[in-house]
């Protein structure tokens, strides 16, 4: 959506994209009405802003790179989801393997990095919450955060991972009982 309210459908986004004279302006509307989307999908995942705002830039060179070749047998949505996952997931994972933690500290970086944020206060709810959601396994955590912040049905959901909703709904389940218990601990 831009400033105006207008809604630009996908599909005339795809054709505009398709066409070399409104290429480059259809890949700026595609970013305007993506792109407070995707960050607040990556940023709940890297929790840092400099890394989400990264890992997006990155995210729109593949969608650029692959946008002209996207089949539409997914929805746009799903598959801008798609990418922006597996590039935040693949910036965990290198995250992690420049890390070394000590096998005492039950502490995990996320968690580090979401206390480590301008205005932290470990006694306020939603930071309670984040704490919670940065301790979930990382596949709990990624279900939890689609699911709960995004608000996305299980089948978008199995599109976007590549799960069954079964499974996605028995992540969900779990993830919710030990976002609750860690708040009613803590």
């Amino acid at each position: 959506m831009n400033q105006s309210g207008f809604v630009i459908e996908d599909q005339l986004l795809l054709a505009s994209f398709r066409q070399p004279e409104s290429r480059e302006l259809a890949f700026t509307q595609l970013i305007r009405k993506y792109q407070e989307r995707l960050y607040w999908h990556i940023r709940r995942l890297v929790i840092v802003h400099e890394d989400a705002d990264d890992v997006l830039q990155n995210v729109f060179i593949k969608v650029w790179k692959g946008l002209e070749s996207f089949r539409e047998e997914a929805n746009l949505y799903t598959w801008l989801y798609k990418i922006a996952t597996h590039e935040a997931l693949s910036w965990l994972e290198k995250q992690k393997r420049r890390q070394t933690i000590s096998i005492e500290n039950d502490e995990s970086p996320m968690v580090a990095a979401l206390e480590a944020q301008k205005g932290f206060d470990g006694n306020k709810i939603e930071w309670k919450l984040q704490r919670a959601i940065q301790a979930l396994p990382e596949k709990q955590r990624l279900v939890f955060t689609l699911r709960y912040y995004d608000e996305m049905p299980y089948e978008k959901m199995s599109e976007v991972l590549g799960t069954s909703t079964g499974a996605l709904k028995a992540s969900y389940h779990h993830a919710v009982k030990k976002v609750e218990d860690f708040i009613l601990r803590d």
